[in-house]
């Protein structure tokens, strides 16, 4: 193998693995360095029980790009997404709330609470639909640079200009709106069941500690809203094998353009000399040397922690440590010798095949988030369950199934502080599987393997600072031109030949592989590799 690269990317998340197959598909000499033993990041499947197969982390898909898919040729090396069609809200009284795939049934459906919702759902579905593909070119361009007088930078102002222009007199007012209030807030101006607008608020706190009464977290729901699958807006899907196959099948196209990739590399320090990057040593002894390093990894890790202090003017490093990550998730994988029975649904369905919420009511997810707010995980948390094996056997054995349980809220900052994860780990599993046998009673029986997963684990196990899913809050202040700091957020850094490539860069956090495409464009058109 050789030991000088025209690329070293450091991690092998599905960002990095992305940055690394275009820059290899244009003939670049390309390592990719993956501190664990397996690939993915916060995108991997493990088989940490005989037979069952966990999404350790991420679970569900729809923000990847689709001209990735296209690009990259993904399907041929094994990419297949199961569409996730149903979004179930289980209640202790009563039998709940079902969005199908049918319109006019999820219309009837509402319809038990509340008639005008039931007319006013569709119209809200058609509103976000427009709004996100107005603003979908957005997600699809490199920042502009504000303090730039380059024509060409001032030609992507206009395309700016184009998206607003898009807008009309009813959009135009509601894109202010999602940028600055709550979710909350924001669904209360079209629905007035709240049985209705707790799973749907929900979307707006994904990855931030804030709660669906904070402003701003309307921005987050309108994120999850650009996904699509298959040119359908909204769509959510499980990829085949687990969020382990969307980075595998990345990785394999990837190696088909040239691609190297070594797993169990950690990189201990990115080398600087003479004020531009030339290369890594790992934490084994072992160096390789390239013209451009690529960082996959948050800004702490890059900048702070690998890179050195030393390296960066005063401004820059201010921003950098007053950028916010928070982390307020956790996850809890469940191994199970049945399928789970919900008292209000009983019995095997299609609304269990899909995304179901523990989310009964606003004031249920800001009490949750109370607690939070005082260092202490929630008693009664939000958490989003899908059951995965039941639309892909191959994650578990016949007759036996895999529970994925996202939580929120899990503070990082523990009043004990962050360390003390190691002593309410357990605890915090405890209080999930409790709040979820209140709806499926004979739960806690069924588990046959529990894996818990608090932000200090993410941080420690999988290299994201406070356990931020997406390595860095998505708030206003953090998007756009300002991720991951101002000035600096065209994927290149302030060291010459350092590059970044993760979710801290624009456009942020889920399984979405725009960082890692737009990095590698970026660097292709300046010529730098």
């Amino acid at each position: 193998m050789a030991t000088h690269y025209d690329a070293i990317i450091i991690g092998g998340g599905h960002n990095g693995l992305v940055c690394a197959a275009y820059l290899a598909k244009e003939g670049r000499k390309v390592l990719v360095l993956e501190r664990r033993y397996v690939l993915g990041g916060a995108a991997v499947t493990e088989e940490l029980y005989p037979g069952f197969h966990y999404s350790v982390c991420s679970y569900v898909v729809s923000l990847l790009r689709p001209h990735i898919i296209r690009d990259l040729g993904l399907p041929k090396h094994g990419l297949q997404i199961l569409p996730l069609e149903c979004s179930f809200t289980p209640h202790l009284d009563g039998p709940g709330l079902c969005r199908w795939p049918s319109a006019d049934k999820t219309r009837r459906e509402i319809s038990r609470y509340s008639k005008r919702d039931a007319e006013v759902y569709p119209r809200f579905g058609k509103a976000m639909g427009r709004m996100a593909r107005a603003v979908k070119p957005i997600i699809d361009m490199v920042p502009p640079d504000p303090t730039s007088l380059n024509p060409f930078e001032l030609m992507k102002f206009r395309t700016l200009g184009d998206v607003i222009r898009k807008l009309d007199d009813e959009e135009l007012p509601r894109f202010v709106k999602m940028m600055t209030m709550s979710s909350a807030d924001f669904l209360d101006e079209w629905f007035e069941s709240d049985i209705l607008k707790a799973p749907m608020a929900v979307s707006g706190i994904i990855g931030t500690f804030q709660g669906v009464r904070s402003p701003g977290t309307a921005y987050v729901l309108l994120h999850h809203y650009m996904g699509e699958i298959d040119g359908a807006f909204r769509a959510w899907g499980f990829s085949k094998g687990g969020t382990g196959g969307i980075s595998l099948s990345i990785a394999r196209a990837a190696q088909a353009f040239g691609a190297e990739i070594l797993t169990e590399a950690s990189v201990a320090e990115i080398t600087v000399s003479g004020g531009r990057a030339t290369g890594v040593a790992l934490t084994d002894g072992r160096e390789f040397t390239a013209k451009n390093v690529i960082s996959s990894c948050d800004p702490k890790l890059t900048f702070l922690d690998m890179c050195g202090e030393k390296h960066f003017d005063d401004d820059f490093l201010g921003h950098i440590k007053r950028y916010r990550y928070r982390g307020s998730s956790g996850k809890v994988n469940l191994a199970l010798d049945r399928l789970p029975q919900f008292t209000c649904r009983p019995g095997d369905g299609l609304h269990i095949r899909g995304d179901i919420a523990i989310a009964p009511s606003i004031d249920y997810l800001e009490t949750a988030y109370d607690e939070a707010k005082y260092g202490q995980f929630s008693r009664r948390p939000y958490i989003n369950v899908v059951i995965p094996s039941l639309t892909d056997p191959s994650v578990a054995p016949p007759g036996k199934h895999v529970m994925s349980c996202f939580v929120q809220y899990a503070p990082y900052d523990l009043r004990e502080g962050p360390a003390d994860w190691e002593n309410q780990r357990e605890a915090f599993g405890d209080t999930v599987v409790a709040t979820l046998e209140e709806y499926m009673p004979g739960l806690t029986d069924s588990i046959l393997h529990r894996q818990v997963l608090t932000p200090w684990d993410l941080e420690k196990d999988f290299g994201l600072s406070e356990g931020n899913i997406f390595q860095g809050e998505l708030s206003l202040e953090q998007l756009f031109f300002l991720r991951p700091a101002p000035g600096w957020a065209r994927y290149r850094t302030p060291v010459k030949g350092l590059w970044m490539c993760g979710s801290a860069t624009h456009p942020g956090g889920g399984i979405m592989g725009a960082p890692g495409a737009l990095a590698a464009e970026r660097m292709l058109k300046e010529r730098a590799l």
